[in-house]
């Protein structure tokens, strides 16, 4: 199946506005609504956002009134989308349970990413970061499960994602050079790259966001510690992810791809959708992207002579993006890269860094007096007598983080340290 957004026909830009009516969609229904439904949502919320933020960016930097002109006009359409996706998203779901929604995506989009990244570099910088948000959705499980919600996280998630321990989230904070990677190019890279590091940028910066906002609506000082110990991850993972888009690209080379990224999308949706009505609201939008589309393009071609079809594929957007089970895949990531971490641009083994390395140094400082992270499950296991897990697929592929007693935080990641995967570069 392949789609052209170039070749399409779009709904005309004066016919795209909305009344507050049509705006204020009706909601999912929290306790029915299916888990990738959800997914659906919570990353087209951070597409659109993504969008209207490098929109708002591009007219800070620019004095050509027209290109200012045109990209309001698309901009605050694109506001008007970005509030009919996010409002779907019910008042009655608490916090927590979004934040569970918000950590499925970041697994299983970006495993969905990984596997179908052409370059191998980029590919080990997505299951880097796959393993950290695997862990993370572990953690918040079992504060959920502390909350007393009356809904355990497998409710959310159903059984189409485990709850393991990734690689442990004390572990994962880093000097803030070790967070770089080589950037791509976009006159070399596959589109499926392009599309693969725009997508990702926007989930994680919407995380971050999110995270930036509610971390502080718990009362619990436990639940505030531990969405302040995860948000400075989401930080490091917006560093680690921009920094592999191309840097060179001009604005409106940037408002091109953004504009043909949210078209793969809003087409990725309605063709997995299983909502129907959630599926007119996507090909409404798609609609309405494609035209934005071919206002950046025309925009390109008059301001900088440059006609998008140079960068843009003739044959069609790459295959749908689908949420889907990546059990398999994780349990593979987990036995080759749990003891990876970082070095200036590249993946390393734990042990290769000496005792005197900066990454050594900042654990000493931010995980001095503890990590809420590990508290969090100490005090699970104090409280119910045990983790809280969701395994359907069996025990832990790695031996060391399978459930033991209480036991020394430290102590543990000596045994993660243990295993030593081949073929760490």
């Amino acid at each position: 199946m392949s789609f052209n957004p170039l070749a399409e026909r779009g709904i005309p830009l004066e016919q795209q506005f909305r009344s507050w009516s049509e705006l204020n969609i009706e909601p999912y229904d929290t306790r029915a609504v299916h888990p990738y439904t959800r997914c659906r949502v919570i990353a087209m919320n951070g597409i659109e956002v993504e969008a209207i933020i490098n929109s708002h960016q591009m007219a800070r930097r620019t004095m050509d009134i027209g290109l200012k002109q045109v990209a309001a006009v698309v901009r605050r359409v694109e506001q008007q989308q970005q509030k009919v996706v996010n409002w779907l998203i019910p008042g009655d779901e608490s916090t927590i349970a979004n934040t569970i929604g918000y950590e499925q995506v970041a697994v299983d989009l970006t495993a969905w990413l990984a596997r179908h990244e052409p370059d191998p570099y980029l590919k080990k910088v997505y299951e880097f970061a796959l393993l950290e948000d695997f862990d993370h959705l572990y953690r918040y499980a079992n504060l959920m499960d502390l909350m007393g919600e009356g809904r355990k996280a497998e409710e959310i998630t159903q059984d189409l994602t485990e709850m393991l321990p990734g690689r442990p989230t004390i572990f994962q904070h880093r000097h803030p050079h070790d967070e770089l990677r080589r950037p791509m190019t976009i006159h070399a890279a596959d589109i499926q790259s392009i599309m693969n590091g725009i997508t990702i940028v926007a989930a994680e910066q919407q995380t971050m966001n999110y995270y930036m906002n509610v971390g502080n609506r718990p009362v619990d000082p436990l639940a505030r510690a531990l969405y302040l110990e995860i948000a400075q991850i989401e930080e490091q993972h917006v560093s680690h992810y921009e920094s592999i888009l191309d840097p060179s690209m001009t604005w409106l080379t940037n408002w091109v791809l953004h504009e043909y990224n949210e078209c793969w999308m809003y087409w990725s949706w309605m063709s997995t959708e299983t909502d129907a009505r959630l599926k007119a609201i996507w090909e409404l939008h798609l609609g309405m992207e494609i035209e934005h589309l071919r206002i950046a393009c025309e925009q390109m071609k008059e301001i900088e002579k440059v006609d998008p079809a140079d960068f843009l594929p003739a044959n069609g957007m790459p295959a749908p993006l689908t949420f889907e089970p990546n059990k398999e895949y994780l349990r593979d990531v987990l036995d080759r890269t749990i003891s990876w971490t970082s070095y200036d641009a590249q993946f390393v083994d734990i042990k290769t860094l000496g005792p005197d390395h900066r990454y050594f140094e900042y654990q000493r400082k931010v995980n001095a007096g503890g990590s809420p992270t590990e508290i969090v499950i100490d005090r699970h296991r104090e409280e119910f007598g045990h983790e809280y897990r969701l395994e359907p697929d069996g025990p832990h592929p790695i031996e060391s983080l399978r459930e033991r007693g209480p036991h020394d935080q430290f102590a543990y990641w000596e045994a993660v340290r243990s295993h030593v995967p081949e073929g760490v570069e």
